[in-house]
């Protein structure tokens, strides 16, 4: 059932793809929609991955704010540092107090960023072709079908590799009960035995999320068949 509901979820991608395609006016949301998403049996090492995370006003998209966009690409299981992208988005929202404080962004800095439709833009060209990987996926994902929906008018579907989905599933196997917290980020990390990182920012975690994929994807047994079928939500 798990695998026949992945198999779905890919041909719902690509339909939901091809059908965007035909409606998308000419820029970058019809670039991004050009390029078929890889296929369910590519083996994981030969999927090309976009690691991202988003720092963001709150966790509503429809009425918080994008602040922040980091991405970083896997290649072969390599993480490539050259691919690094971070750039804070100059929203007109003010900044809570609270939001300086996780994120470290302050007004100045948020009005010396680039406009969200050029941040969106670099994020989709960098993502053509891809999948996305996420941890906790709800935020990546509805954030950015929330800004795609102002800028173009159309929301599209992105596959999605979520790090916090892969460990569910194997606690879920023990069939004994676990702490939610295990789930974190930091925590699973540092079950790998991954250094600590500085999180809430958005380059940061996008590579601490991108090593925690290499670590559990090496840590399963015959890891040179595991499929993009395998890890895809």
């Amino acid at each position: 059932m798990v695998i026949g509901s992945l198999i779905n979820n890919l041909v719902g991608y690509e339909a939901k793809r091809k059908r965007l395609l035909k409606r998308a006016s000419e820029g970058p949301l019809r670039d991004f929609l050009s390029v078929p998403f890889p296929s369910l049996d590519t083996p994981i090492s030969k999927v090309s991955i976009l690691a991202v995370d988003f720092e963001t006003t709150g966790l509503d998209a429809k009425a918080d704010k994008l602040l922040s966009v980091g991405f970083v690409m896997i290649e072969n299981e390599q993480i490539k540092l050259s691919s690094c992208y971070h750039q804070i988005i100059n929203t007109k929202a003010k900044l809570e107090e609270s939001n300086v404080i996780i994120h470290q962004i302050t007004d100045a800095q948020k009005e010396q960023g680039l406009p969200l439709h050029v941040v969106v833009e670099q994020l989709l060209k960098a993502l053509a072709g891809k999948v996305m990987l996420v941890h906790f996926a709800r935020i990546e994902r509805q954030f950015l079908q929330q800004a795609c929906l102002e800028l173009y008018g159309l929301v599209p579907d992105f596959p999605i590799i979520d790090t916090l989905v892969i460990a569910k599933r194997q606690l879920d196997q023990r069939d004994v009960a676990y702490d939610p917290s295990e789930l974190r980020l930091s925590n699973l990390r540092h079950k790998y035995q991954l250094p600590a990182h500085h999180g809430h920012n958005a380059l940061n975690d996008a590579i601490a999320t991108a090593e925690l994929l290499l670590a559990q994807i090496n840590n399963k047994p015959k890891t040179d068949k595991i499929q993009l079928r395998d890890l895809i939500l």
